[in-house]
């Protein structure tokens, strides 16, 4: 059983998912999609903050983001272990070594007594994130603030006040993600909890966080298949006048393009369907709730993931 799912968040004001700053001008980073272009968010910043909202819900996590550091910065507690961190078992790893350094590694995993058998200097992620892309174009917004100077202070980071330039969007991002059920069948609880995470979603920053922007879903559409694809755009919603609508879904599951006893809905995306079609939907056997996160722990319980919720 595969879960396939694309989350769009509330719509609010941002600037602080930025690429490289050009002298004092902070710049979000874009993709080009037709003649416009689209603020983007990486799905490197979504799961590390995924992966810091695992540890405050209590799972054991390998890697620690560093925020006093000159330059990007973690620190890891040991070697990369599935078994005993849930971030390991989601996200996967990387240990870059080779030769003599590869002997020495496994040699220290055996002393500690690990069963050298079962490490892997590479692990690929079970969690599948592509891109967070925004709803609305890009229109060249910025705001401009001032940073005053420091007089007679024990420091100083610059010599005078200074303008600051910031790139600014107000739009709600969509961004897809996927589970192979079966890779997660070891640690039901942790993949229940990881579902509970990406619903109450934050902290998702760039260099700096410079405003509060939510990254748990407003709406949410899953669907949990045999299928080894998600079949539908996984970046299929749209803003009709105001509201957000996921026109190629709900109309190809009233056309019968496909099963809707697959699919699950939740959010402002229920409540703004008129009632006829909601009636229609579930019908169609799909499942409706007004509450993106009541609809992910419904989720967790059709795919069977036991657990705490708390």
């Amino acid at each position: 059983m595969n879960l396939f799912a694309t989350v769009l968040t509330y719509t609010a004001p941002s600037a602080n998912y930025r690429g490289e700053s050009a002298e004092n001008r902070a710049v979000i980073q874009k993709i080009t999609k037709g003649n416009l272009e689209y603020a983007i968010i990486s799905p490197e910043a979504i799961r590390n903050a995924i992966r810091e909202h695992l540890r405050r819900l209590g799972l054991p996590c390998n890697r620690e983001r560093l925020g006093d550091e000159d330059q990007l910065a973690v620190r890891f507690t040991d070697y990369p272990d599935q078994d005993r961190f849930a971030d390991d078992f989601f996200m996967g790893w990387l240990v870059a070594a080779g030769g003599k350094d590869r002997a020495k590694i496994m040699t220290e995993i055996q002393e500690a007594g690990r069963d050298p058998q079962r490490f892997q200097f590479r692990r690929d992620s079970i969690l599948r994130m592509n891109m967070a892309v925004a709803l609305e174009p890009y229109r060249h917004d910025s705001v401009f603030t001032q940073s005053p100077a420091q007089v007679d202070s024990p420091w100083r980071n610059a010599d005078k006040s200074q303008l600051l330039h910031r790139e600014t969007a107000y739009t709600a991002y969509q961004y897809p993600f996927a589970l192979n059920l079966e890779d997660c069948a070891t640690r039901p609880e942790w993949t229940r909890l990881l579902l509970r995470a990406i619903g109450e979603l934050n902290d998702v920053a760039g260099n700096h966080a410079r405003s509060y922007f939510e990254m748990a879903p407003a709406s949410i559409v899953v669907r949990l298949t045999e299928q080894l694809v998600a079949g539908f755009d996984t970046y299929g919603f749209e803003n009709d006048k105001g509201a957000h609508r996921l026109p190629e879904i709900v109309d190809g599951i009233l056309a019968d393009d496909y099963p809707g006893n697959e699919f699950l809905l939740g959010g402002q995306v229920v409540k703004d369907l008129d009632t006829e079609t909601q009636r229609a939907l579930a019908g169609k056997g799909v499942t409706l709730e007004r509450s993106p996160q009541r609809l992910l722990m419904t989720v967790a319980d059709r795919a069977g993931l036991s657990g705490p919720t708390e």
